[in-house]
């Protein structure tokens, strides 16, 4: 795992870093989920594939969460102790910015109030789903930032973990236009 940039926000950590979300040692990683939790491909896909069906079948019982929400199950056989779905916006479905907004400020919600101390997340609804990279950094980053001092001390770190170094790019210059 390769760390990119990190900075302090309201005595927590805000950390990018490249590689593999399935392999991050944290409270929770999130999962850049569809409404249905039906998990098949990308981030999603290899999350069930790394932590087991256990996910999916834990994502059965829950059925459904609007776009701009999140939902928490185990995380199998992952690293992690829980895994935070995040159900970001499809790109053309309209209001795209505040849906994912919203899915970023749901999942650190949702770890907060669950007692967790540290969440790793990819870039939300920038792959299969179409949502440009850079703005895709810009409201992670920034929503990110926002949550942990408008509630200081309610998490110790809130990490960006992507694949690619294009996206990571992206994600470093957010958080060094800080």
């Amino acid at each position: 795992m390769k760390v990119i940039a990190e900075e302090k926000v309201a005595g927590a950590v805000m950390r990018l870093v490249e590689g593999d979300i399935t392999l991050r040692h944290v409270d929770a990683i999130v999962n850049a989920a569809n409404s249905y939790l039906q998990h098949g491909g990308g981030v999603a896909g290899a999350i069930v594939r790394r932590g087991g069906e256990i996910i999916q079948r834990e994502s059965d019982s829950i059925g459904f969460t609007p776009v701009g929400t999140a939902v928490m199950t185990g995380a199998g056989s992952l690293a992690a102790r829980h895994v935070i779905h995040a159900v970001g916006p499809r790109m053309g479905e309209g209001d795209e910015d505040a849906k994912l907004k919203g899915a970023v400020s749901s999942s650190l919600a949702l770890a907060r109030d669950r007692g967790l101390r540290s969440v790793s997340m990819p870039a939300i609804s920038s792959g299969i789903f179409g949502f440009p990279k850079d703005r895709c950094a810009r409201i992670l980053v920034t929503t990110s930032r926002e949550f942990l001092r408008a509630n200081a001390g309610a998490l110790d770190l809130v990490e960006f973990c992507v694949f690619e170094s294009a996206t990571s790019e992206y994600f470093r210059r957010e958080m060094s236009a800080g």
